[in-house]
């Protein structure tokens, strides 16, 4: 199950967009925590560890408790807004969790025995059709991933949703037994061979094809010698 990860905040007592420049004029990105039916708390984090979370794998379903010098909130980051041209983070939303409550989530899919799959050791390749498994689950049960082996995947062998592992007491978004991945047999290149006997094409600015010899020029017929003078 997802681990959970304690990310320290501080308080913000005005909402708005001038509250929330505010906020980032003094280096800090402003967040909101909603649902669960209590009012949404307005919150400002340290924008190094807001970085640091969406750069690790899988942070749309890690579970985060975040404190204020009160009670801990579990929650969910469930979107993140980016500045246009710096692409740094601008604002953070969290939704708050409760025990017992089903929530929807995207669990990341880990492949794992690639080097030892029979198709793909023969150059097939790895079709992944789901990065990602939208589900339903406990809040306080919430997967870190779901496993998909291919130690035994063959040319056309598929990955579905019940071969994966760790979807015990899940149910998934779609109510069918989903592709999540397929061995692709690799393309064939078919070569054409020259047929025996063939005449090779001739290089560029190569010489003509062989032929009768052109006729030698006669050389020029030496003049006479003028005749020797009268003693």
């Amino acid at each position: 199950m997802a681990n959970v990860t304690t990310i320290e905040a501080e308080v913000r007592a005005r909402s708005g967009k001038g509250a929330a420049r505010a906020t980032r004029r003094a280096g800090k990105v402003p967040a909101v925590i909603y649902g669960g039916k209590q009012e949404a708390d307005l919150i400002a984090l340290d924008p190094r560890v807001v970085l640091r979370e969406l750069h690790k794998a899988g942070w749309q379903s890690r579970l985060y408790e975040i404190t204020t010098g009160a009670e801990p909130i579990r929650a969910l980051i469930r979107g993140v807004q980016y500045h246009p041209v710096s692409d740094a983070p601008e604002h953070v939303d969290f939704q708050r969790l409760v025990a017992g409550q089903r929530i929807k989530v995207a669990i990341p899919v880990h492949f794992e025995n690639d080097t030892i799959s029979p198709g793909i050791k023969r150059g097939a390749v790895l079709n992944v059709v789901r990065h990602a498994v939208e589900v339903y689950c406990d809040a306080d049960h919430i997967p870190e991933q779901f496993v998909a082996d291919l130690s035994t995947k063959d040319f056309n062998d598929n990955i579905r949703w019940h071969d994966l592992k760790g979807i015990e007491g899940i149910k998934p978004v779609i109510d069918r037994d989903f592709v999540v991945a397929t061995v692709v047999p690799p393309t064939k290149i078919e070569v054409v061979a020259a047929e025996p006997g063939a005449a090779a094409a001739p290089a560029k600015g190569g010489s003509k094809a062989p032929g009768k010899a052109a006729p030698a020029k006669a050389a020029p017929a030496k003049a006479p010698a003028k005749a020797a003078a009268k003693k």
